[in-house]
């Protein structure tokens, strides 16, 4: 699913209009039916509703959300700002048509003086001040509303995106001055916006509306911004062939390990095994012989030199794909190793991850030696060493990988709440599977080995590291629900893997 831009919104709505044809009014009527829907499917119409809308179109959406609550034997209080004594066409409207239509209801156009309604926990409140057009932090008495709104124990519902909110990158605005609702139901497709933890406080839980945009708007409009859902996963899976063997699904190398540390080899093995890959072989220093050759009896053993670290290998040209850094340990002896096997010129899809990152971290030089292609999966305190910044926000983080994947020709796996994974030509895929029990020791390692086993079998780089991604989720989705987020553990993730891949091979919701 595409992510747009406010002004790529703007496009597809006046695209829709044109093409359908569908007026905007109509369409607008479209959008508060929507949202109306929804409030009339969870509130008795005794609720006490306060509706506040601006002087723009989301004003408008408002205005029509009020005359259909009306319609629909509600009592709704709505209050117009009009400060500026200039509304837009479609609010102007929609606000002569409530007027017309229920001359008796309770609606307040404020001009200059605004006695502001008691909102208490039992008050809905319908925040329909400004929407994805806004470009500039709310000024004036609106800030002062916004703080009033805020401070009141109301339920509050934002219409399209919470007042105050921009609808791409943040912009450094005072938090005091942004409308945090509770939920926010966004028509068509889900903001940029919604996908950062700093604007996690205004969104609340979003709610995508279809409101009926125009296919063909839809498709040939352009976008770098993509969220990825089931469907668009489903598609990326290929199907198997019958008569193949385990030749045919490649043969990945996972290196990893340390003394101590075999664990996380043997979590990214598994799980590599467990993703339809036909062979692995795990190269680790000999202490992890009887360890590996006991918890993962599917794998072959590839032996370093040593009995403690990995510091020596060729790699020859059976293997399809390389996973390199769980458990791995970043002491002189594994930086001359991951150095030496960087300047050999890696010939095949490789991922770096854990150890492998702090190492290069403090190499800096080995950045612009990674293959090109190559996936690199840090997660935050990772990527802030990696790239040496200090970064205050997932907006700014997110703007960072896209400057730094297209700089160095890798891709990015920017792990978090919602990883996104950034190409080296700036589109960015927004994982929307997973939940914060698989913020959890061996879970890294666990994608690790996935993104692994997709490369060994043949996938495209980004396909592979979109598709590990989204199953890495689901799996954990999967195990939390059988258990609980708390109780959920790295191997939880692998134990789910096949039942993952059934619900997309069916596309089962």
């Amino acid at each position: 699913m595409k992510i747009f831009s406010a002004q790529d919104l703007n496009r597809i709505d006046q695209n829709t209009i044109e093409q359908e044809p569908i007026t905007s009014l109509d369409l607008m009527e479209r959008a508060a039916s929507a949202i109306v829907y929804e409030i009339v499917s969870r509130y008795p119409r005794t609720k006490h509703i306060c509706i506040f809308a601006g002087p723009g179109n989301n004003g408008g959406d408002a205005l029509a959300i009020a005359r259909l609550l009306l319609v629909e034997g509600y009592n709704p209080q709505t209050y117009l700002f009009n400060t500026a004594s200039r509304l837009s066409d479609e609010c102007q409207a929609n606000y002569d048509r409530l007027r017309n239509e229920f001359p008796n209801a309770f609606v307040d156009e404020v001009v200059k003086t605004f006695r502001p309604p008691h909102l208490t926990a039992d008050t809905l409140v319908i925040d329909g001040l400004f929407g994805s057009g806004l470009n500039k932090p709310l000024s004036g008495g609106f800030t002062s509303l916004v703080e009033y709104i805020n401070d009141s124990e109301a339920y509050v519902i934002a219409i399209d995106i919470p007042s105050g909110l921009m609808c791409d990158w943040v912009q450094k605005t005072d938090n005091r001055h942004i409308i945090q609702a509770h939920i926010t139901y966004t028509f068509q497709y889900p903001k940029l916006a919604f996908f950062f933890r700093e604007n996690a406080i205004y969104v609340g839980k979003w709610q995508v509306l279809d409101i009926g945009l125009k296919a063909d708007a839809i498709t040939d409009a352009a976008s770098r911004f993509y969220c990825v859902e089931r469907n668009d996963v489903a598609n990326l899976l290929r199907p198997r062939d019958k008569f193949a063997d385990k030749f045919a699904f490649g043969h990945g190398l996972i290196i990893g390990g340390r003394y101590g540390m075999v664990g996380a080899t043997v979590l990214a093995a598994k799980a590599a095994m467990h993703s339809g890959i036909g062979l692995t072989t795990v190269h680790a220093p000999r202490c992890a012989n009887i360890i590996l050759q006991t918890a993962v009896p599917e794998a072959l053993f590839d032996p370093d030199p040593d009995d403690l670290v990995c510091s020596e290998i060729t790699i020859n040209s059976r293997y399809t794909a390389l996973g390199i850094g769980p458990g791995l340990g970043h002491g002189i002896k594994q930086a001359s190793f991951l150095n030496n096997l960087i300047l050999d010129n890696i010939q095949i899809p490789t991922v770096f991850d854990a150890d492998a990152l702090r190492i290069i971290s403090r190499n800096k030089e080995l950045l612009g030696l990674l293959p090109a292609g190559s996936i690199i999966t840090p997660h935050i305190g990772e990527f802030e060493r990696l790239f040496e910044c200090v970064i205050d926000s997932d907006s700014h983080r997110l703007q960072q990988a896209i400057g730094m994947a297209n700089r160095y020709n890798i891709i990015i796996v920017l792990k978090g709440a919602h990883t996104a994974v950034v190409s080296p030509r700036g589109e960015v895929y927004i994982n929307t599977s997973g939940n914060n029990g698989m913020a959890t020791a061996g879970s890294g390692d666990v994608l690790t080995g996935i993104i692994t086993s997709f490369l060994a079998q043949g996938y495209e780089p980004l396909k592979a590291a979109v598709l590990a991604v989204y199953l890495h989720g689901q799996a954990g989705d999967m195990a939390a629900n059988e258990s609980s987020e708390e109780a959920l553990t790295a191997q939880d993730i692998i134990a789910y893997l096949g039942k993952a891949f059934r619900k997309l091979r069916n596309n089962e919701k």
